[in-house]
């Protein structure tokens, strides 16, 4: 006669085992199109990042990506959102440059249609007040404070003997004008915007005509990648004038590490890819509100350049 818990042992081992088919879970982004508004061109120093953060995202949540991008052309911006809302996806992200104003009717017709709509890059803070509850956030730097903090770190590298989209201008501005600094202000062009190499002639003759500059700041990311190319052209060394600016393209990288890009502020675009692809899943999914992330942490300098090269190298940085 069996010992009973040898009997009882078996059956439970028999209980235990493995059931005859297996589903694997659904992916919790599944059936879900989103439009996605990258900024800039494929592939560029500005873009590729976000691009490679919402891919990510996209490929874990189990979400279909649409890519769109607008060279940093507000009108072509507006353009993608009317094609997105007539494509009927879940979700659509988009960016503010275009204002407030002008995308008020579109967002507010998406929203009635059940499109959670979502920003990145550079806010729009009267959408996202009224649109909070039904899921749009935003998902980038807080624009005055960057502006403000790559002033106080240029401040801070070389200048210490000096006694909406565009708030990171006005932050960079205020700031510099604060410390006692005489601050000229040149309007980056629709042409600049869309080509940034078109930035170096501009820079080169003003630093001509202006000998005696101190810095040059800007919160545009591919212009800063110009800025080392129009110092040299304009005959100046390494540190002889201080520039900060903003994102790691490779010829920022280079900048820095040459010494003739100062600071620059770390955007960390692959959370401003990766971040609201997991807002649309969310909100989606379970109608959580938007969230909103400051993804600019802090600013990278010559000393502080080198152990971010190979995440840059990837496009992840």
């Amino acid at each position: 006669m069996r010992h009973p818990a040898a009997m009882i042992a078996a059956i439970g081992l028999a209980t235990l085992g493995p059931a005859s088919t297996a589903h694997a879970q659904e992916s919790l982004g599944s059936g879900i199109t989103m439009y996605f508004q990258m900024g800039g061109n494929p592939g560029d120093g500005s873009t590729l990042p976000r691009t490679n953060g919402a891919r990510a995202a996209a490929a874990s949540f189990g979400v279909k990506l649409v890519e769109q991008y607008s060279g940093w052309q507000p009108e072509v911006m507006l353009k993608h959102f009317r094609e997105a809302v007539a494509a009927s996806p879940a979700c659509i992200e988009i960016m503010g440059h275009p204002g407030n104003e002008a995308f008020a009717p579109l967002v507010a017709d998406a929203v009635k249609s059940g499109i959670v709509v979502t920003s990145g890059n550079s806010p729009l803070s009267k959408l996202q007040n009224m649109y909070g509850a039904n899921g749009f956030g935003y998902a980038g730097v807080d624009l005055y404070d960057g502006g403000k903090l790559t002033a106080q770190k240029m401040i801070e590298y070389g200048l210490r003997a000096q006694a909406e989209r565009g708030k990171s201008d006005q932050g960079l501005y205020d700031t510099l004008k604060a410390a006692g600094l005489q601050v000229d202000y040149i309007e980056i062009s629709p042409e600049v915007d869309h080509d940034s190499s078109l930035a170096v002639p501009i820079l080169t003759a003003y630093l001509q005509k202006h000998p005696d500059v101190k810095a040059i700041g800007t919160q545009h990311g591919n212009v800063t990648a110009f800025i080392g190319k129009a110092l040299e052209q304009a005959g100046k060394k390494p540190g002889a004038v201080t520039a900060g600016g903003i994102d790691l393209a490779p010829a920022t990288i280079e900048g820095l590490k040459r010494g003739y890009v100062s600071v620059v502020l770390d955007q960390q675009l692959y959370l401003q890819g990766f971040l609201p692809v997991a807002q649309c899943v969310l909100s989606k999914k379970y109608g959580f509100a938007g969230l909103s992330t400051n993804t600019g942490a802090g600013v990278v300098t010559p000393k502080t350049i080198g152990g971010l090269v190979p995440l840059i190298d990837k496009g992840i940085r």
